[in-house]
């Protein structure tokens, strides 16, 4: 089977359409076995593959799996929306688990004319979607940990911690932003997983007016006039520091800015919908909400 399989790789790269048939005659996707050879696209499907067990069978991440360490031992593929199906034949997967954002499509037709079973997991975008992808994922890759106690310790977490965070009246406004170091910001509105996330923590976007992530003028983040601000980590990098955010006219202008309440986030953990969301939810809602007793011992 794997002899076939690679040949249908060969045969790939020059008729498609032969491969196609050839492999669609040999192969029927199937969960990967411990031994086999798997590449993850997509950060939280990583991050739930490791926490199962099935790290030593990864060979291939996207760049958007930074976590957890170890991953930066692993072959990248790439960015997960401009995949090259060249780089990742190269590895010699025996599956291909990917998120549903993955692209271009002409990348993941060329890996299924080529054989290789490409499993697109459930992308988590909210509390209630984690679950089942950590489901999915436990069954595709044949991991070596029983996702029962995983999901009972993740649920027990989030459950705890929105008891706590319940009890909330005044919500602070909190702004966060994709992007500023070129150009208008860009700034999380509504329908985003930061929005979801600033909510779970007890916060109010004071952007929510927008939806999705949209540029916005400097007149507009001063009038939005956050108590505190949220940048992912690779926002604050570009952006050359915390104190190059502050010094900015239209971030010293706003309550956030003057006060210095500039919060600074690892990306996947702010935005993936993963199991450390409950971490996140906790470290934000700390924040947000100083008086808050017992929220960071409840994520752990």
């Amino acid at each position: 089977m794997k002899r076939g399989r690679l040949g249908c790789k060969l045969v790939g790269v020059t008729l498609l359409a032969f491969a196609s048939y050839i492999c669609s005659a040999l192969f029927t996707p199937v969960s990967a076995a411990p031994s086999q050879r798997v590449v993850i696209v997509g950060g939280t499907l990583t991050e739930i593959a490791f926490k199962l067990g099935a790290g030593g069978s990864i060979v291939g991440v996207d760049t958007t799996s930074t976590w957890p360490p170890e991953t930066k031992k692993i072959k990248k593929v790439g960015y997960m929306r401009r995949l090259s199906a060249e780089g990742i034949l190269s590895l010699d997967p025996d599956i291909v688990l990917i998120s549903e954002k993955s692209g271009p499509k002409t990348a993941i037709d060329q890996l299924q004319s080529a054989g290789v079973p490409v499993l697109t997991a459930p992308t988590p975008n909210g509390i209630a979607s984690i679950v089942p992808t950590i489901r999915f994922i436990s069954r595709q890759l044949s991991a070596s940990k029983d996702p029962n106690p995983i999901i009972k310790r993740f649920e027990t977490q989030i459950m705890s911690i929105q008891k706590r965070i319940k009890v909330i009246t005044k919500r602070p406004g909190i702004l966060v932003l994709l992007s500023i170091s070129r150009g208008p910001a860009i700034a999380a509105g509504s329908a985003t997983s930061a929005h979801t996330m600033i909510t779970l923590a007890g916060g109010r976007n004071v952007l929510s007016s927008l939806n999705g992530y949209k540029p916005v003028s400097t007149e507009a983040i001063i009038k939005a006039a956050p108590d505190f601000i949220v940048l992912p980590e690779h926002t604050a990098k570009s952006a050359g520091g915390i104190k190059e955010v502050i010094s900015r006219p239209e971030i010293a202008a706003t309550p956030a800015g003057r006060s210095r309440r500039i919060m600074v986030m690892d990306t996947l953990k702010l935005l993936g919908f993963g199991l450390r969301t409950p971490e996140a939810i906790a470290e934000l809602a700390h924040v947000f909400h100083p008086s808050l007793s017992g929220l960071l011992a409840a994520s752990q």
